[in-house]
């Protein structure tokens, strides 16, 4: 997760993308959590490599493995030189079965991680499948190629980010390996080079396909994923699959109507508005006089007298206006 996040701009100049928050979780504490419950077993750690985010965020990365039970490593990728590249800078966690993810993504699955297999990875079908890693499979199910944004079709199964390795040291190995001897594709280190390799050994990789894919790239799509989101909560808290209190206990709702599926933070203030549906809104922040819909608005902001959807509001923001699809980052003030 030590991307810079510029497709996110102006939300990530001060906050890390993995950190923005999806119906009121930062996202990677939404995607530890659903790995989890995919896993179906106790995570002894999590190893998080970032860039230089500061000490907050590292406290509040800990806070997410202790909230799992887990204990937090933090390490540092100065450098864009490839996926190997950046998970050889955890190293010293890869080993035994490790689960890596790329923190930019969630997704929903229907399936338990079968850990009898080698290796896991998860997919889902794309329409252009030039733009991701693809996989292909024999006729029993197995993997037998790994192909990165391929030139032309290959397949149209698509790797999402998310993978399963039982023995975390051969994976280790093979990436040093690509490191040591300088082996590129297309100008960086791959981990799919070094999951090739593995294959090319013996290690049998089986795809599992994930039941939606939820994509945090920019601000449309985390919009979107945001919506997603609250559906799939919604349901799970409906159907008494999940306790997660979706309006705080604390809110204060002066005369406002709320249209499911929304999350309303600790402290918040809605007076005489419509709030949803499909709206996020953070701790402490103040929605007077205003309709919002379909939207993420962050921690300490004020809105008043606003109609909007298809947003995101940062923290600390003040806003008064109508402009109906924004993307307003942090400390900013409108009036309009």
């Amino acid at each position: 997760m030590a991307g810079r996040g510029t497709r996110l701009r102006p939300h990530t100049l001060t906050t890390p993308k993995p950190l923005l928050p999806i119906a009121g979780k930062p996202i990677v504490q939404r995607l530890v959590e659903d790995i989890a419950v995919v896993c179906n077993d106790k995570i002894e750690e999590i190893a998080f490599i970032i860039g230089d985010f500061g000490a907050q965020v590292e406290k509040d990365l800990a806070k997410i493995a202790e909230s799992l039970g887990a204990t937090a490593k933090i390490y540092y990728q100065d450098q864009p030189l490839g996926t190997a590249h950046a998970l050889l800078c955890a190293k010293e966690s890869i080993n035994g079965e490790v689960v890596i993810a790329f923190a930019d993504t969630l997704f929903k699955a229907d399936f338990i991680l079968d850990r009898s297999q080698d290796g896991t990875i998860w997919v889902q079908k794309v329409e252009n499948p030039a733009s991701y890693g693809v996989i292909k499979t024999d006729t029993t199910g197995y993997i037998t190629d790994f192909v990165e944004k391929p030139a032309h079709f290959v397949s149209d199964m698509a790797i999402i980010g998310i993978y399963y390795v039982k023995d975390g040291d051969m994976l280790r190995n093979e990436m040093q390996y690509l490191l040591d001897n300088d082996i590129k594709d297309k100008g960086e280190y791959q981990l799919t080079n070094a999951l090739e390799s593995m294959k090319t050994k013996g290690v049998k990789f089986v795809p599992s396909l994930i039941s939606e894919w939820l994509d945090c790239g920019n601000k449309d799509y985390t919009v979107h994923t945001n919506k997603r989101y609250l559906e799939y909560l919604h349901e799970r808290t409906t159907s008494g699959q999940s306790q997660e209190q979706l309006v705080a206990s604390s809110v204060k709702n002066l005369h406002s109507v709320l249209i499911p599926p929304v999350y309303i933070g600790e402290n918040v203030v809605l007076h005489h508005s419509v709030i949803g549906p499909h709206v996020s809104i953070g701790a402490n922040t103040v929605v007077k006089n205003s309709v919002v819909a379909n939207s993420v608005v962050q921690q300490n902001s004020v809105l008043e007298h606003v109609n909007i959807e298809n947003s995101m509001v940062g923290s600390f923001v003040k806003y008064q206006g109508k402009p109906s699809d924004l993307s307003v980052g942090d400390y900013t003030v409108v009036k309009l």
